[in-house]
């Protein structure tokens, strides 16, 4: 599984239903995840993926060097949010040609059900953290309020 983190002030994700954009969810402090799954991805990458972004130590600490997570946040007693959208695009290869392939994509049916469950484990590994997603297969705009910024790519696999 891959991923691009962005550590965010807030954050919006607008689904598009019958022509018309209408807000889904949204955060304050916290990280967008926008996480391709790849057709090999089994419950070792979801639940991998799924500890490294909640104890991932990108926030600010009084000194002001990136040394909290997610869990630190709430261990401090604030409510930091996540935002997870399936992007199966993250899981694209551009180094040959203009254009990416994404064959190593996981397909449409497995992915729908992978994601979810890796909904379900961001839940259960980031115990008060406000954990929200995206529509899978949905058309979504999402507006990110970047803060830094700081951006994180991840990859099971690497």
């Amino acid at each position: 599984m891959r991923a691009v983190v962005q550590r965010v002030t807030s954050a919006e994700l607008r689904v598009k239903r019958e022509g018309e954009w209408h807000r889904h969810a949204g955060i304050g402090q916290g990280l967008v995840v926008f996480g391709g799954l790849e057709a090999a991805d089994g419950d070792r990458d979801i639940e991998w993926m799924g500890s490294k972004i909640a104890n991932l130590r990108v926030f600010d600490d009084q000194a002001g060097k990136m040394n909290l997570s997610l869990l630190d946040l709430v261990a401090a007693g604030t409510e930091p949010g996540l935002l997870l959208v399936s992007n199966f695009t993250v899981a694209g290869n551009a180094q040959k040609g203009r254009r990416p392939d994404f064959f190593n994509a996981m397909k449409p049916p497995t992915a729908s059900l992978v994601f979810d469950e890796f909904v379900r484990t961001c839940h259960r590994l980031a115990q008060g953290v406000i954990v929200v997603s995206g529509l899978f297969g949905a058309e979504m705009h999402v507006v990110v309020g970047n803060d830094g910024p700081v951006t994180i790519w991840l990859d099971s696999k690497g």
